[in-house]
């Protein structure tokens, strides 16, 4: 009945559902003060359950990015090529990857596609799409993809240059010109060569980014060892050091700290979910059909769209390897801010997809009921909070009492505060294990910078609650507000010096 209701009143119910998340959070961060002028104790305990909540949340980020650490540290030490030769059919495995690139300029995608040469899987089991977009200069991008061809072009499997030209129905992002390219790189590799597609994996690549030498040897172990390969996606660990040194201090550390959220989700194989650079079994995502080519948050996308369609049975596997990338850059402190900023705009859009998932979580009866309903949770938990944390970690309760100075003078009102700071920096206190991975990971201070600059790295975390205001909240806030008035997000590309 339910169903039937949902379905007969499908553009009105996804509009609801789109008015969630802002209306959700946009009430969850003034609560505590209204609350606290009429119900003082509900938002007392709500604020000291936040704490609590977030204390557990940087202790099991501290244990995840440690247990990251030691795998990964295990895994450059492998040799994943000799396992792999053990499998009798494992040159029958190939690997896709797309490249989507819009105004790169050469020397950065000269940097991604050296890294992929540089693998020790034999470079003809990997077939590179660079996967361009009409609308850039047509004598720039032809410079470009002949000048790449000649350098890498008999290095690899194959070598495509798709162009995706923009048609209606489509907007303008990284899903529309993966699916272009995709459907090219099937119809000249599986329908023209005859490859086998069921031995196939595609890998979605940003244009800067920088692979392990040893990633798609460890990709084909992991593909050749799962016998429900054709119901995965496989995650690595994608640190924002390509740059690191280059930054100014308040988005150098607010790439630290997501290199190390990226690096603590790994482990986490309930809630993982692919993001930035990924790969899945090509059989998989042409039994899906494919990226949406409407759609802004396509990692998020692909991984639901393929779970629904899948009956639940898709699960993301960890890579246990580190992927650098560049962070977002400017050509000032200023112009880097901002180009952080609508990075971050654009990564909190991905809460525009959440009515998808919401909807077919109403809509699919055939998918277990609790498998659906954890990845519902943490979705929510992740999106619908993203704005919400800064506001309750940061001002907490100091800020609401001051509206209502009979209620510090209760014993509840007078502890609260003291209480609600000593659970905090406990959990601050994670950040150490943190910074120590943190150090083993990211690139050693090159001899451009001074000295002094390095050991000021350490302090530059005080500028944390500024960090989380203009990345977090801000940017969260402007995703959630702008999806509930209906003021879509057009994409943006980060730039990236």
């Amino acid at each position: 009945m339910f169903q039937k209701f949902v379905l007969a009143h499908k553009k009105g119910f996804h509009r609801v559902l789109e008015i969630l998340p802002g209306f959700v959070s946009w009430n969850l961060i003034l609560f505590p003060y209204w609350g606290i002028l009429f119900i003082p104790m509900v938002v007392a305990y709500f604020v000291l359950l936040f704490d609590i909540y977030w204390f557990f949340q940087g202790l099991t980020i501290a244990i995840t990015s440690s247990v990251s650490h030691l795998r990964i540290e295990a895994s450059k030490k492998y040799d994943w090529k000799s396992d792999i030769q053990k499998f009798p059919g494992w040159k029958k495995v190939h690997h896709v990857v797309v490249i989507p690139t819009y105004k790169e300029p050469i020397h950065i995608l000269r940097r991604t596609l050296s890294s992929i040469a540089n693998q020790d899987l034999p470079l003809k089991q990997l077939h590179i799409v660079l996967a361009m977009e009409f609308k850039e200069d047509e004598t720039a991008r032809k410079e470009k993809a002949t000048a790449l061809r000649k350098e890498f072009g008999k290095l690899f499997g194959n070598l495509l240059v798709t162009v995706h030209k923009l048609v209606p129905g489509e907007v303008v992002g990284k899903s529309s010109n993966e699916r272009h390219a995709a459907l090219e790189a099937k119809k000249k590799l599986v329908d023209k060569k005859k490859m086998d597609i069921k031995y196939m994996t595609i890998t979605s690549c940003d244009a800067d980014h920088y692979y392990h030498p040893k990633h798609f040897s460890y990709l084909t172990y992991k593909f050749l060892t799962d016998p429900d390969r054709h119901h995965k996606f496989w995650q690595p660990a994608v640190l924002f050091y390509q740059n690191i040194w280059k930054l100014p201090a308040i988005t150098r550390v607010l790439n630290s700290l997501s290199s190390i959220w990226n690096l603590s989700q790994l482990p986490r194989k309930d809630r993982l979910v692919n993001a930035q650079n990924y790969s899945l079994s090509f059989y998989l995502l042409d039994q899906v059909g494919y990226w949406d080519p409407d759609i802004i948050p396509e990692d998020y996308h692909i991984f639901f769209k393929a779970f629904y369609k899948t009956q639940g049975k898709v699960e993301v596997e960890a890579i246990y390897l580190p992927l650098f990338a560049d962070a977002a850059e400017g050509n000032s402190t200023w112009g880097t801010i901002k180009s952080q900023y609508f990075q971050y705009q654009r990564w909190a859009w991905g809460v525009s997809d959440d009515p998808y998932v919401i909807k077919n979580f109403l809509l699919t009866p055939n998918v277990p009921l609790l498998t659906k309903t954890f990845r519902l949770i943490t979705l929510i938990r992740d999106h619908f909070l993203w704005p919400v944390n800064w506001f309750i970690i940061t001002l907490g309760i100091s800020a609401p009492v001051l509206l209502n100075p009979e209620f510090s003078r209760t014993v509840i009102g007078y502890t609260l505060p003291g209480l609600s700071s000593i659970i905090l920096t406990i959990a601050l206190s994670f950040l150490i294990i943190m910074l120590i991975i943190e150090s083993k990971h990211k690139p050693p201070r090159p001899a451009t910078v001074p000295a002094w600059r390095g050991w000021l790295v350490p302090f530059e975390y005080i500028l944390m609650p500024v960090v989380g205001f203009i990345f977090g909240a801000l940017p969260g806030l402007d995703a959630h507000t702008r999806l509930m008035l209906g003021k879509y997000l057009e994409y943006r590309v980060t730039e990236k010096i």
